[in-house]
């Protein structure tokens, strides 16, 4: 009898390890000996829209097209970057019966404007995903919309590409520029704008790329402070990149006309001849891959010099 119960117990043993052993998890396949990973799929199965040309980098950088998007001013969106995307308008007053046409299976939206437009209406049309870009940094929105939409190997995969492209360039920097002080300024008809250690340009300048701001720049508590150009000299940077703005008429002729300045010719910058100017798209693109190509172009620009 003994015998006979332990044959029957042995039995059952193999058999739940065999069963155990043919199990499949989400994490894995079984073929055969070998176990094989499953790969996140290529192709996303949702049509996307995005409220924010922001976002829509993002989505971009993690292999999603969106059928649709909103955009700024000064950031149009290229036929090359965007062939399958239809414009819906600017982000503060996006088209609605564009995005209803589009019929979306998911919306995302900037926390900013889905305060100021009312999230209802869009979630009246779609799942709709509320990204804040003024909490955490582009890695941060990026890996959040990664878990949205199951894309986080991707994610992990562009920032280590992100990440040995800004090593090339930091070396690359170094030799072209030294190790001195930086800051970024936008030129426009209405006036000088300064940025900040925040958004958009703060964190790919002086976190990511690691420049050493310019006195003045780490107590700019905002994206941007509005200067004269008789406060250019208080900063005094060794290396000044420059925006000169595409949107207010007039705005070349005003940096034109700056550069003939006696203030602006003291600048350090400019007497090393390391003004670099670039162009808003796709440098206040504050996105994964708007950041990426800010870095190609930097890298571009340094091997020219």
């Amino acid at each position: 009898m003994k015998k006979t119960i332990l044959s029957l117990f042995t039995a059952l043993s193999v058999l739940t390890l065999a069963a155990c052993g043919n199990d499949k998890t989400s994490e894995e396949t079984t073929t055969g000996k070998e176990t094989t990973p499953i790969k996140e799929s290529v192709t996303y199965d949702k049509d996307v829209a995005s409220i924010s040309i922001f976002l829509t980098g993002n989505l971009q950088a993690l292999e999603i097209t969106p059928v649709g998007t909103t955009t700024s001013d000064f950031l149009p969106l290229k036929e090359e970057r965007f062939p399958e995307t239809e414009y819906l308008g600017f982000t503060k007053e996006p088209d609605m019966e564009a995005l209803i046409a589009l019929q979306p299976d998911e919306i995302f939206i900037d926390a900013e404007f889905a305060e100021k437009h009312g999230l209802d209406k869009y979630e009246a049309i779609a799942t709709t995903h509320v990204i804040n870009l003024d909490e955490g940094r582009w890695k941060d929105h990026l890996n959040n919309i990664a878990e949205i939409t199951n894309r986080t190997e991707t994610a992990e995969q562009f920032i280590a590409d992100y990440e040995a492209k800004v090593d090339e360039v930091k070396v690359l920097a170094k030799e072209k520029l030294g190790e001195g002080t930086v800051m970024a300024v936008r030129v426009s008809a209405k006036g000088i704008r300064v940025y900040g250690m925040d958004r958009p340009l703060g964190p790919i300048l002086f976190e990511d790329l690691g420049f050493t701001p310019a006195p003045g720049i780490e107590a700019i508590d905002k994206n941007w402070e509005n200067i004269s150009k008789e406060v250019l000299p208080d900063y005094n940077p060794d290396t000044m990149f420059v925006l000169v703005s595409s949107v207010d008429e007039g705005s070349q002729q005003v940096f034109d006309e700056l550069q003939n300045d006696p203030i602006w010719q003291s600048l350090k910058a400019v007497q090393n001849n390391q003004v670099i100017v670039i162009e808003e798209n796709p440098w206040l693109d504050y996105s994964a891959y708007g950041n990426k190509l800010a870095l190609e172009n930097l890298e571009e620009i340094l091997l020219a010099k």
